[in-house]
């Protein structure tokens, strides 16, 4: 199999600055500052993850692929969804974390960890490659 390099361009991967914006606002009108601490903010969006898992429970792997636009579940999934994201984008500004720096970094470290010549259709973890 022929070895391919990812193309990996930190530029473009993730912007948030204006939800970041929107979110420190939003808690700052709010006087909500005073709980947005990492360590609260780490269980809120953990909490909010187990929410979206909730909506997956039981399903069928083939039932799952579908929440998004099935009427049952489609909007459940995009609220959820966008309470994690929320979250994760508000916990990052609180920590002064570039979330675009941190998902490029990992990215060439998976891209490492995971050499397409040996991960290629493979579930192993990169240690047992």
């Amino acid at each position: 199999m022929k070895t391919r390099k990812s193309k990996i361009t930190p530029s473009s991967l993730i912007d948030v600055r204006g939800l970041s914006e929107a979110l420190a606002a939003f808690a700052a009108e709010r006087d909500w500052d005073q709980y947005h601490s990492p360590k609260n903010l780490a269980m809120a969006l953990t909490g909010e993850v187990g929410e979206l898992s909730e909506i997956f429970q039981w399903l069928t792997e083939e039932a799952s692929k579908s929440v998004a636009t099935n009427q049952d579940t489609a909007t459940a999934v995009r609220d959820e969804l966008a309470d994690v994201t929320l979250y994760l984008v508000r916990l990052a500004s609180v920590l002064g974390v570039d979330l675009n720096e941190a998902v490029t970094q990992k990215l060439r470290k998976n891209a490492t960890r995971y050499p397409v010549d040996k991960a290629h259709g493979s579930h192993k973890k990169y240690d047992q490659l």
